[in-house]
């Protein structure tokens, strides 16, 4: 029986494959979780193409051995998308891995919220991981191998006041990822969808605080991106617990797990944050051309 068990784990659980030489693109890779997963593959030995609106941040990143290159890109413009992977291709070669983790987080109330902040969330945070999932279908899936890694949210399985439309993206994505890998079953190519908790970074300034959302660093979902990477899964929680607290809030009743969101405080981490220290993130956020090189490689 234990040796019928062993097998049975052997045949679940993938192995482990070398990140050495594979090509791997990042959307919104100059900051953040893009700069820290960028980073921690170019040290596994993975070429890294970065692509941001705004490259600055990641000069440091570049040419690390030859293995990390940078481009401008805007993930909103779908030409401008598809020719970064196209550099990408005919810098590296075939691409291996799209990470779509472009993503900004304006907050307030729906009522609120001006029609041009909401068209450009569901532009660059939805829209755009449409685009990419599907530019990198086309290139893996003759070739019978890929991995696109779809970076979602906590907030893509749970509602949280004064982001509705943060929500309504992130939940987007992550339907788009399970379709994705229903679609994609038996091709070679994977999907991984990434959702990890309050994280670190420009994004989160000003934030509440809640004892049920503990705060990660871009270097443990960058190491989770990179496990995934590796073994390819389909559901990433960072941290792992999410799974578990959502798989309880699936089960039980609506009122009981709004008992649980508000006696936590887990339902004002998003609505209880301080608008003056968001504001230079949120100015920059919905701003739609930031300075920056047009190809940080030349």
């Amino acid at each position: 029986m234990a040796e019928r068990v062993g097998r049975f784990w052997q045949r679940r659980v993938p192995v482990a494959r070398p990140l050495a030489g594979v090509v791997v693109a990042i959307t919104g890779g100059a900051r953040g979780i893009g700069a820290a997963t960028a980073d921690a593959l170019a040290r596994a030995g993975a070429r890294v193409a970065i692509g941001d609106l705004d490259t600055s941040p990641a000069q440091g990143q570049a040419g690390q051995a030859h293995a990390v290159r940078v481009w401008r890109v805007d993930v909103t413009d779908r030409d401008s998308f598809t020719g970064f992977l196209d550099q990408v291709e005919e810098a590296f070669g075939p691409l291996d891995v799209l990470i779509n983790n472009a993503g900004i987080m304006p907050l307030g109330r729906l009522a609120d919220e001006p029609e041009a902040v909401t068209a450009r969330q569901v532009e660059i945070n939805l829209h755009a991981v449409i685009h990419g999932s599907r530019q990198a279908v086309r290139r893996m899936r003759p070739r019978g191998r890929g991995h696109i890694v779809n970076v979602a949210s906590e907030a893509g399985k749970v509602g949280f006041a004064e982001a509705a439309t943060y929500c309504a993206t992130k939940h987007g994505v992550v339907g788009l990822s399970e379709a994705l890998r229903a679609e994609l079953r038996g091709t070679g190519v994977s999907v991984s969808c990434v959702m990890p908790t309050v994280v670190r970074t420009e994004l989160a300034s000003g934030l509440g605080e809640s004892p049920l959302v503990r705060p990660v660093t871009p270097q443990q979902v960058a190491e989770a991106i990179v496990g995934a990477v590796a073994r390819p899964r389909f559901a990433v929680y960072v941290p792992r617990s999410l799974g578990a607290m959502n798989r309880l809030l699936a089960v039980v009743p609506r009122a009981v797990g709004d008992v649980l969101l508000r006696a936590s405080r887990a339902d004002r981490v998003l609505a209880g944050a301080d608008p003056a220290a968001r504001a230079g993130y949120e100015a920059r956020a919905v701003q739609r051309d930031r300075p920056g090189p047009v190809d940080a490689t030349e």
